[in-house]
Order: structure tokens, then C-alpha cells, then sequence
């Protein structure tokens, strides 16, 4: 017989799969800042919330936190190592002054999880009330991780150009919403639903932007290469 405990248990591999899946996204955007050496206008914005929210729900998911909640450790274990790397790639193709100002957020960001941890550990006797604790701050991490593209959204609003707002991370930033929220539903974790029911529509209004500005986008981005071909074309022969 097929139990909610079994629904449960797909549904959160399916979204092990779809989170996986939005932490690799970005892979084509680094490969061409490797590229080209440089971040450009990208922000970091993202993988530092992504970051400290992986850390965070890595803790969440512990037996001695919040028992039973091995596919919780998991991805966002893997997360954890993903971002890491991006965050490293970041740091190496910055400049100087945004080079400081990523690795002190990211200092901050684990000094902040370490003395979370030691304080929940030496003050709650409970699995329950430290499921709490540490669930209502992954709360607020997650909706920070899914809210960290509004900077961007606001810049694709004002260029009306979606170049750097990537596409397939506003694509499984949706998915994994969806998925995290069934998960949470079926049997109720408030702590898992509310940031990821807000996280699929916070991703639902970047395909929508996504959608709305392609277009122009494209016409833009084939002027720019017009003119860069017009520019540098042959010289004129004087002879």
C-alpha cells in the first residue's frame, strides 16, 4: 500500500533532483565568466544567499535537530559544495573592492550558522524546540535565497534586458519551490512550506519578467553585435 510517508519520501527526491538541478544552473554563467575573466554585472548576491541557506537547512536536517530528515541533509549538503565553488570562482574574478565585500558576507555568513548552532545545542533540550529555532531562521534564509534576484529583476526592469538574469536559474527556482512545497504539505512542515511557496512565486514572477523583456533583449544584444562588427570591420583601402 502505497503510504503519505511514501508520497513524501518521492516527492522529496524528486526535489533532491529539481534542487540539484537549480544549484547547477549557473554553471553556464560562470563558464563564461571564466571566460571572460571577469563577473561583469553579475551579482553575488544569489550564491551568498544560497549559500548561508544551505548551511542552514543542513543544520535543520540533523537527528539531533530535526529527526528523519536525511533527503533535507542531503541536497543541501550538496548545495553547500556547489556554492562554495561558485563562491570561489566569484572571489577569483572580481575586483579588488568587490572581491572584500563578497568574502566578508561569506565570513559573516559562517560565523553567523557556527554561533547558531552552539547556542541552539547549549540552550534547547529538545529535538522539538530546536526544530523550531533552527527552522524559523532556514525560514528566513530561504525566502533571503529566493528573494536575492529581486536586485537583478530590478535591473532587467530598468536595461529591459534579461542578460543577466539567467534563465534556467529563474526556471528550477520555480520547480523547486513547487516540489519543496507538495513535500512540506503532505505532511505539514510550516517551516519548509511558507519560504518555498513564496520562493515558486517569486520564481513564476521571473519567468514572466524572463518572457516580457526577451525580445527587446535580443534586438539589443543584435545591435550591440552590429556595432561591434561595424567597428571593427576592415579599413577602408586608401590606395
Amino acid at each position: 500500500m502505497f503510504t503519505r510517508d511514501d508520497a513524501r519520501t518521492l516527492v522529496g527526491i524528486i526535489g533532491n533532483v529539481v534542487a540539484l538541478v537549480l544549484f547547477l544552473s549557473p554553471m553556464p554563467t560562470f563558464y563564461g565568466i571564466c571566460k571572460k575573466k571577469s563577473v561583469g554585472q553579475y551579482s553575488a548576491a544569489p550564491y551568498l544567499a544560497t549559500f548561508v541557506n544551505c548551511g542552514l537547512w543542513v543544520m535543520y536536517g540533523l537527528p539531533f535537530v530535526h529527526p528523519h530528515s536525511t533527503l533535507v541533509v542531503t541536497i543541501n549538503g550538496a548545495g553547500l559544495a556547489i556554492e562554495i565553488f561558485y563562491l570561489s570562482l566569484f572571489l577569483a574574478f572580481s575586483d579588488g573592492r568587490k572581491r572584500a565585500k563578497v568574502a566578508a558576507a561569506a565570513a559573516g555568513e559562517c560565523l553567523f550558522v557556527a554561533a547558531l548552532g552552539v547556542v541552539v545545542m547549549l540552550t534547547a533540550r529538545t529535538t522539538k524546540l530546536r526544530s523550531e529555532i533552527v527552522g524559523t531562521v532556514c525560514m528566513v534564509g530561504n525566502i533571503m535565497m529566493y528573494a536575492s534576484p529581486l536586485a537583478i529583476m530590478k535591473v532587467v526592469v530598468s536595461t529591459r534586458s534579461v542578460e543577466y538574469m539567467p534563465f534556467f536559474l529563474s526556471l528550477f527556482s520555480f520547480l523547486n519551490g513547487i516540489s519543496w512545497t507538495i513535500y512540506a504539505l503532505i505532511r505539514f512542515d510550516p517551516f519548509i512550506a511558507v519560504p518555498n511557496g513564496m520562493g515558486a512565486v517569486l520564481g513564476l514572477a521571473q519567468l514572466l519578467l524572463y518572457a516580457t523583456f526577451y525580445k527587446s533583449s535580443k534586438r539589443m544584444e543584435a545591435q550591440k553585435k552590429a556595432h561591434l562588427e561595424k567597428g571593427n570591420g576592415p579599413k577602408p583601402n586608401n590606395h
